[in-house]
């Protein structure tokens, strides 16, 4: 009696299961490949962008911010005397809408690639005309608008993410900073007039 009542059971079991089999589509092949299942995951280098309004001109600043993770990202990960597009993935890249005055230098309004070339003691800076590109991969000297040479500086404190700030110094004057890992490199411009 016992295992007709365990029989029926079961049966019922597999019946009911192909009832709901055709009730239900996403049951209809009881694959798990056909649900998805969103998981947060964190972005390893998440997209960023800062923008400043220094007298009439506006500053945009587009890149990827990736981490230190435990690494040696200066002379390490990043070799130096090596051309880097300053952010991971995409070429970082900055816009002014109007003409900027940088190491006395004029950079007229327009968007750039900016690349650096990190050294230990000095690093060069670089605003080239190919902007849309991936990583430094079509880079090519050529191309650069303008270059100068800033000395790094050293920070206590270690920076996780890539970060870049714009600061107003004066109603027509500014700072662009750039820091990751203990490193800190920043440089003034002016707007034209």
């Amino acid at each position: 009696m016992k295992k007709l009542i365990g029989v029926g059971v079961v049966l019922m079991l597999f019946y009911g299961c192909n009832e709901n089999k055709k009730e239900s589509p996403i049951h209809s092949n009881h694959e798990v490949t056909n649900v998805e299942v969103q998981t947060a995951r964190k972005t390893l280098s998440p997209h960023k962008s800062v923008m400043q309004m220094i007298g009439d001109a506006h500053i945009h600043i587009d890149y990827s911010s990736p981490g230190v993770r435990n690494r040696i990202i200066f002379g390490g990960l990043l070799p130096y005397d090596t051309v880097w597009q300053a952010g991971a993935h995409n070429a970082t890249w900055i816009e002014t809408n109007k003409d900027l005055i940088i190491n006395q230098k004029e950079l007229p309004s327009g968007r750039y690639g900016f690349f650096v070339i990190p050294s230990k003691d000095s690093w060069i800076l670089i605003f080239n005309k190919n902007w849309e590109q991936h990583g430094k991969d079509e880079y090519s000297e050529q191309d650069d608008v303008l270059r100068f040479d800033v000395a790094p500086v050293t920070v206590n404190e270690v920076q996780e993410h890539l970060e870049y700030t714009i600061e107003k110094k004066d109603s027509d004057e500014g700072l662009i900073r750039l820091r990751w890992e203990k490193i800190e490199v920043k440089f003034p411009f002016k707007v034209k007039k």
